[in-house]
């Protein structure tokens, strides 16, 4: 697996502040891997580190080299999980809430930065987040998760037209419509389900607003509902035609 992770596949991880060592210099951890992967001495990876550090458009690198974590910013140490992660050109990056901890202005650069190393480096990027207005930049598909499943999939477009699981819909339902926030947020009754304990059938049927018989009984299968777009949902599956009025939650 070593072979794997971080020549195949790069991460960049929520809190870079807790990701990073907080004794090492910055320049040290990013040649780390260039040293593991690529066999370079310790010169050459330092040197390389300086050029992955200024790709990634963190000012001034060769100072920042050697400077250790709590001398930078959160957006600065961001650029430097993001340099860590594409030392060794992987094929896929993982970037999980790469921006949750930023302020909205070091946000859109960050998303700026994403998407010109996507190019750059010929890269797949998975976005993990819970920001639907990231989500609406950047990804060009998405995969709406409920209690650890994928419950729809399906081009970014068409999530946001034309939502086909209820978890999907109660997501972009409980988005602010109204920026003074006079408006009530839209919430789902319930919690989501102990991971140890889902209940029977739909792990969703619990908190939906649509649920029916099935719902409570048969876990749903993932079936395609388009071009290039799946649901895993029993309403207006063919097979369950019939069955019975949603019941309100």
């Amino acid at each position: 697996m070593r072979r794997v992770r971080g020549a195949s596949i790069g991460i960049a991880f929520q809190e870079p502040g807790s990701a990073l060592d907080p004794v090492s210099r910055i320049g040290t951890q990013v040649g780390e891997s260039l040293r593991i992967h690529r066999g370079l001495t310790r010169r050459a990876a330092w040197a390389e580190a300086v050029k992955l550090l200024a790709a990634v458009s963190l000012p001034d690198p060769e100072r920042h080299a050697r400077s250790y974590p709590h001398e930078l910013s959160g957006g600065m140490k961001q650029r430097v999980m993001l340099a860590i992660a594409l030392s060794c050109r992987p094929k896929l990056l993982i970037a999980d809430e790469p921006t949750a901890a930023l302020d909205v202005t070091i946000q859109a650069q960050a998303l700026d930065l994403l998407r010109t190393l996507k190019a750059e480096y010929d890269l797949t990027v998975l976005l993990i987040t819970h920001d639907l207005g990231v989500v609406a930049e950047i990804a060009d598909r998405v995969g709406v998760m409920y209690a650890g499943r994928v419950v729809e999939e399906a081009p970014v477009g068409d999530i946001f037209a034309t939502p086909a699981h209820p978890y999907t819909k109660a997501l972009l339902d409980a988005v602010p419509a109204d920026a003074a926030g006079n408006e009530p947020l839209r919430t789902l009754p319930g919690t989501a389900p102990d991971p140890v304990s889902f209940p029977s059938g739909c792990r969703f049927h619990p908190r939906c607003p649509a649920r029916f018989a099935p719902c409570d009984a048969v876990e749903p299968a993932t079936r395609p509902i388009g071009p290039a777009r799946t649901v895993a949902c029993h309403l207006d599956d063919p097979r369950h035609a019939g069955a019975g009025p949603a019941t309100a939650a």
